[in-house]
């Protein structure tokens, strides 16, 4: 059967072609991320329109992922060949030009309050600064406590600066449009500060008179504070270690990322490990030992999908990349001690009959050695519920939706079908066994165990357990 864990694979230069596509869905990519920050609007409704002819062997095309560029903060102006040196004081700033004195980063953007001690880190931390001043609600007056060369385009990192910019930039606003009207499946939202960052797109949504799923990426030190209020809030949540490694100190990423996943879990919300997971392999054919050990790391942590992005982006070997990847999870998901900590595992629910249920079904699977678990769902809540509590048997989320089956491809041990809606009870197990069947999860004589909610099509209302045997 397939893996459990998911593969998410970003689109870019290396990988822009459907043959290269296919390739890395033969390998394992369960769904593609489309970066927004780079190309103008024809190239990415192309890159819409490149995953949308592709084709899955149910007929339907591969689930996509549009991650908004968000806020970003970069140099955009400084003296030629400029650097610091150790102790030198120098303006941060997006009201004075470039100058010895002053460097100006992104406009839009202003600071609302410093912490003592706040930092600024250009370059993912390899120039830090020290604020010794507000000079206003657009400069800031550093020391330099790590020097160099400041060249323009690097990122720029404020962890413990309150920044007043907002949660949608303009081309932010334009790319998730183009999403909508080219049928995105989910949304990730960059730079996500607080539960309140996610109004702006669902008022864009409301708008345009179409809601998918948002996920929050985490990667902002404001989003550590927010992070019980964020997961409540959102669809999903993505560990984006990139700038989460800039804003926090290196030594609290892999604590963090285990906070983060076991937080989303216990909300039953989806959670994405990404950046950074094979990097090497955006120039060498293999991983070093340790990013294979990175991978695995996420996939014991419980996460439901990991995220390769240079490496199949720009990388020279984006197919062997996704083939790797499969198989580090492969190894692990097979392995006794991943078995352990799942057995061993009691994710909390919230005290509803649905939760009853999902639990009661994944310990009567296991009793009675189901070959699947089948549920059947209007908005996906059913299925992700089955996934949140990691049953030891795959998970076929049946949806009337298209768009629903899609969502769930991100899910952890599911394998979404699109099936015709269900309207009475009894047509409930002989479509949960002709599908298992099917897709070949069961055999003739094989149990499988549905969970379902009446009345059908009510969000929800999962209220049924049954036992079937595959006649």
């Amino acid at each position: 059967m397939d893996i459990k864990t998911k593969i998410i694979a970003t689109i870019g230069p290396a990988c822009d072609n459907a043959e290269t596509l296919k390739a890395m869905l033969d390998a394992g990519v369960n769904a593609f991320r489309l970066n927004m920050s780079h190309g103008d609007d024809a190239t990415k409704k192309e890159l819409y329109s490149l995953v949308q002819a592709l084709k899955l062997p149910d007929g339907q095309r591969p689930c996509i992922l549009t991650d908004l560029s968000g806020p970003k903060i970069r140099i955009t102006d400084v003296l030629p060949n400029f650097s610091l040196d150790v102790g030198k004081t120098i303006n941060i700033t997006n009201e004075n030009d470039a100058d010895e004195h002053h460097i100006r980063v992104t406009s839009g953007i202003g600071f609302k309050d410093v912490i003592e001690g706040g930092q600024i880190l250009i370059n993912d931390g390899r120039i830090k600064l020290q604020v010794i001043d507000l000079v206003s609600t657009q400069t800031l007056k550093c020391e330099t406590i790590i020097g160099g060369e400041i060249k323009p385009n690097k990122g720029v990192n404020f962890p413990g600066i309150t920044l007043d910019a907002p949660p949608l930039t303009d081309q932010d606003k334009m790319d998730l449009r183009i999403a909508l009207e080219m049928g995105s499946d989910w949304i990730a939202l960059s730079f996500v500060r607080s539960a309140k960052d996610l109004d702006s797109v669902l008022a864009i949504m409301d708008e345009v008179g179409v809601r998918i799923p948002v996920m929050a990426k985490i990667e902002k030190w404001e989003a550590l504070k927010n992070i019980d209020d964020i997961t409540k809030a959102f669809d999903a949540i993505m560990v984006a270690r990139g700038d989460l490694g800039v804003e926090a100190p290196p030594e609290d990423v892999p604590g963090l990322q285990k906070q983060i996943i076991r937080q989303a879990r216990s909300e039953g919300k989806p959670v994405i490990v990404a950046t950074q997971m094979l990097e090497s392999m955006v120039s060498s054919p293999t991983p070093t030992r340790a990013e294979a050990s990175d991978v695995a790391t996420a996939v014991f942590d419980g996460a439901d999908a990991v995220m390769l992005s240079a490496e199949t982006a720009v990388g020279e070997y984006p197919v062997e990349a996704v083939s790797i990847m499969n198989r580090i999870i492969e190894r692990v998901e097979n392995d006794e001690n991943y078995h352990m900590l799942v057995k061993s595992e009691h994710l909390d629910g919230q005290g509803t009959d649905a939760d009853a249920i999902t639990s009661a079904a994944r310990q009567i699977a296991q009793y009675i050695n189901a070959s699947a678990i089948v549920t059947f769902t209007s908005t996906g809540s059913t299925t992700i519920r089955a996934s949140k509590v990691r049953p030891t048997v795959p998970i076929l989320g049946l949806a009337p939706e298209l768009s629903t089956s899609r969502r769930l491809v991100l899910v952890w041990g599911v394998h979404p079908v699109n099936t015709p809606g269900i309207k009475e009870f009894k047509e409930v197990v002989a479509v949960a066994v002709s599908v298992s069947a099917a897709e070949g999860f069961a055999q003739k004589g094989d149990h499988i165990v549905i969970t379902a909610g009446v009345p059908f099509g009510t969000p929800g209302t999962t209220n049924i357990i049954r036992i079937a045997t595959v006649e």
